[in-house]
C-alpha cells in the first residue's frame, strides 16, 4: 500500500500544478465574471454566513457597543498620537486637529451605521462595498482595513510598553526593550512585553466575545474616570500661556493643523470595529446607531479635552513623543501622578487593543466566507462562537510586527488606508441609496461621484500648493457645493416606503456622505509621499494575490456551482450540517 501511495503522489502533484496553470490561463474570463459580482444584503446575511459552520452568538446590547466603541478609540488617540502630532505638526492647535478629524469621523460613522443596519454581518466595510460595487472593491477595502488593524494594533502594543515603563518609575520608554545590534534602525528594539500582551488578548478573544466585552466595560468605566482626573488636573493646574508659547497657538500654520488631523484620524478607527459586531448584537436596528454614532461623539469630546489638558501642562515644543501624558505630569512636578497616568494609560491601551483585535478577526472571517482567502479563516468555533482561526493567525502577525517595528514607521501608512476605506464607504452609500434602492439610472450617480471626487481633489491640491493656485480654493469649494446641490435636486431618493421596517437612515442625504468624501480626500492629500509609496506597494501585493488566488477561488466556489433554472442562476450553499440550502441569485453589475 505504501508503494502505491508513493507511486500516486507525483501524478497528484503534477495534476494539481496542471490544474492551477490551467486556471491561471482562464484569468481574463474569470475576472470578467467575478470582479463586479455582487450579493444582495439578504444573501450576505444568510447564505454567506452558513459558510462559517456555526453562528456567532448574539449576546451584545447597545451599551456593550458604546463601551466597545469608547474603549476601542480612547486609548489609541490620546496616548499614541497626541504627543507626536502636537510636537511636530499642530502645536497646541492639536485640539483643532481633533475637531476636524472628529467631524470627518462623524460623517463616516453615519455611513457605516446605515449599512450596518441593512447588512448586520461581521464583514464591515468589506461586506458593504461587496454588495454595492462588487467583489474586487470589497476585497480591496477589506485587505486595506486588515492591514490597518494589524499595523495599528502592533503600534498600540508597543505604546503599552512605553507607558508601563513609566508606571514603574522608568524614565526611559525603551527600558524594557532589548536592543539588537545589526538590525536596521527602527527595527532593532525588540518589544517582548508587547508580544506577551498580544498573546494574552488573543487567547481571551478565542474564548468568548461576551466575556471579552464585559472585561472591556470594566476597563472602559475605569478609563473614563481616569480621563476625568487628567482633564481636571491638567486644566486646573496647567497654564494657558503654554497654549500660545513659544510661537503661538498654531506654530506650523493651518497646514500643520490639517496635517495633524490626517494623522490623528487613525484615532477613530475603533468605530469600524463596532460595525463588525453587528452579527453578535441582539437588536441591530436600534443598537447600532446608538453604539456607533454615540461612541464617536463621546470620544470626540474627550479627545479634545485631553489634548487641551496636555497642551496647558507643557508647551508644545517640550511635549515628549513617547508616553506624553506621563512625562507632562512629571514636568509640572507631579511625579507620583506620572506613575498613575502610566498605569491608566496602559489599561486604556489594553481596552483599545482588545476591541481592535475583535474587529480584525471578524473581517478576516467574512473575507474567508467569500473564499477570497482560504476558507480555514472563515470557521467559527461551535462552542465559543468566535472565529478562532482568524483570531490566532492575525494575533501572530500582529505580535511579529510589534516585536520589531517602531510606532513612527507605521503611523502615516495607517492613516492613508483608513481614510481611503472610509472614502469608499461614503461613495457606496450614495450609490446604494440613489442607484440601487431608488432604482435610478446608475450612470447619473456615478457621474456625480466622479465630479465630486474630482472637485475634492482639486480643492486639496490647491490647498497644498496655495502659493501657486490661490484661485483654486474658492473655485473648487463652490464646485463641491454646487455639484451636491444639483444632484440632490435632480435625483429622487426613496422615502420611508422603500424601508419596510422603517430602519434608521442617514438624514439630509446626500450631504453627510458628500462631506465625508470631501473630508477624506482632503485629509489624504495632506499625507507624505512615502505614505503613498507604501500604500502603492501594498495595493500591488493584494491585487496580485487576487489575480493569483482570489478570483479563481471564488469562481470555483460560486460560478462552478451555477445551474440553469429557467434562464436564472442559482448557487447551492451547504449549511453546517451539510444540507443544501435554497437557491440564491448572484447579481453581476
Amino acid at each position: 500500500m505504501a508503494a502505491i501511495g508513493n507511486d500516486q503522489s507525483p501524478p497528484t502533484n503534477i495534476f494539481f500544478l496542471s490544474t492551477y496553470f490551467h486556471s491561471l490561463s482562464q484569468t481574463p474570463q474569470r475576472l470578467r465574471k467575478r470582479v463586479l459580482a455582487t450579493w444582495t444584503p439578504d444573501q450576505e446575511l444568510n447564505q454567506m454566513r452558513l459558510r462559517s459552520g456555526a453562528d456567532m452568538k448574539r449576546k451584545l446590547t447597545w451599551y456593550d457597543l458604546i463601551a466597545l466603541g469608547v474603549g476601542g478609540m480612547l486609548g489609541v488617540g490620546v496616548f499614541v498620537t497626541t504627543g507626536p502630532v502636537a510636537r511636530d505638526k499642530s502645536g497646541a492647535a492639536v485640539l483643532v486637529s481633533y475637531v476636524i478629524a472628529g467631524i470627518s469621523a462623524l460623517f463616516s460613522s453615519l455611513c457605516y451605521t446605515e449599512f450596518s443596519i441593512q447588512i448586520p454581518v461581521a464583514g464591515g466595510a468589506f461586506s458593504y462595498l461587496r454588495v454595492t460595487f462588487g467583489e474586487f472593491v470589497g476585497y480591496f477595502a477589506g485587505a486595506n482595513i486588515l492591514m490597518e488593524y494589524v499595523l495599528s494594533n502592533a503600534a498600540i502594543a508597543r505604546s503599552f510598553t512605553e507607558y508601563l515603563c513609566t508606571t514603574f518609575g522608568q524614565e526611559d520608554p525603551n527600558a524594557w526593550r532589548v536592543e539588537v545590534d545589526g538590525l536596521m534602525k527602527g527595527y532593532n528594539m525588540l518589544d517582548f512585553p508587547a508580544v506577551a500582551l498580544t498573546v494574552l488578548l488573543t487567547l481571551s478573544l478565542c474564548r468568548s466575545t461576551k466575556e471579552s466585552s464585559m472585561l472591556n466595560i470594566v476597563m472602559t468605566i475605569f478609563h473614563v474616570v481616569f480621563f476625568g482626573f487628567i482633564i481636571i488636573a491638567g486644566i486646573c493646574y496647567g497654564n494657558t500661556e503654554n497654549l500660545v508659547q513659544p510661537k503661538g497657538l498654531a506654530p506650523y500654520g493651518m497646514k500643520g493643523v490639517i496635517d495633524g488631523a490626517a494623522i490623528v484620524y487613525f484615532s477613530y478607527i475603533g468605530y469600524d470595529s463596532v460595525s463588525t459586531m453587528a452579527e453578535e448584537i441582539r437588536n441591530p436596528s436600534k443598537s447600532l446607531p446608538l453604539g456607533i454614532v454615540g461612541s464617536v461623539l463621546i470620544v470626540s469630546v474627550l479627545y479634545c479635552l485631553m489634548a487641551l489638558s496636555l497642551c496647558m501642562m507643557v508647551p508644545y515644543n517640550k511635549i515628549s513623543s513617547s508616553a506624553s501624558f506621563s512625562v507632562a505630569f512629571q514636568n509640572i512636578g507631579w511625579k507620583w501622578s506620572g506613575n498613575i497616568v502610566g498605569a491608566g494609560a496602559s489599561l486604556g491601551i489594553v481596552a483599545s487593543l482588545l476591541v481592535a483585535m475583535l474587529g480584525q478577526a471578524r473581517y478576516l472571517c467574512v473575507i474567508g466566507r467569500a473564499r477570497l482567502v482560504p476558507s480555514w479563516f472563515a470557521k467559527v468555533h461551535p462552542m465559543t462562537g468566535t472565529p478562532q482561526n482568524a483570531t490566532i493567525f492575525l494575533g501572530f502577525c500582529q505580535a511579529s510586527i510589534a516585536l520589531f517595528t517602531e510606532l513612527s514607521i507605521v503611523l502615516e501608512m495607517i492613516s492613508i488606508g483608513t481614510l481611503f476605506v472610509f472614502y469608499l464607504v461614503a461613495n457606496a452609500l450614495i450609490y446604494h441609496r440613489y442607484a440601487i434602492k431608488a432604482n435610478n439610472s446608475p450612470i447619473y450617480t456615478l457621474i456625480f461621484l466622479f465630479l465630486l471626487s474630482s472637485a475634492s481633489i482639486g480643492f486639496s491640491l490647491s490647498w497644498n500648493f496655495n502659493h501657486q493656485q490661490r484661485w483654486g480654493l474658492p473655485l473648487f469649494g463652490i464646485c463641491v457645493i454646487a455639484i451636491t446641490a444639483i444632484f440632490q435636486y435632480l435625483m429622487p431618493c426613496g422615502g420611508s416606503q422603500d424601508r419596510p421596517n422603517h430602519d434608521w437612515q442617514v438624514p439630509f442625504m446626500p450631504w453627510p456622505a458628500a462631506l465625508s468624501i470631501f473630508l477624506n480626500v482632503f485629509l489624504m492629500a495632506t499625507l507624505k509621499k512615502l505614505s503613498y509609496e507604501r500604500f502603492g506597494v501594498w495595493t500591488c501585493l493584494i491585487t496580485l494575490f487576487y489575480l493569483m488566488y482570489g478570483v479563481h477561488s471564488t469562481y470555483q466556489a460560486e460560478e462552478m456551482e451555477i445551474e440553469g433554472d429557467g434562464g436564472g442562476m442559482r448557487v447551492h450553499c451547504p449549511n453546517s450540517n451539510g444540507e443544501q440550502q435554497p437557491k440564491l441569485d448572484i447579481q453581476v453589475l
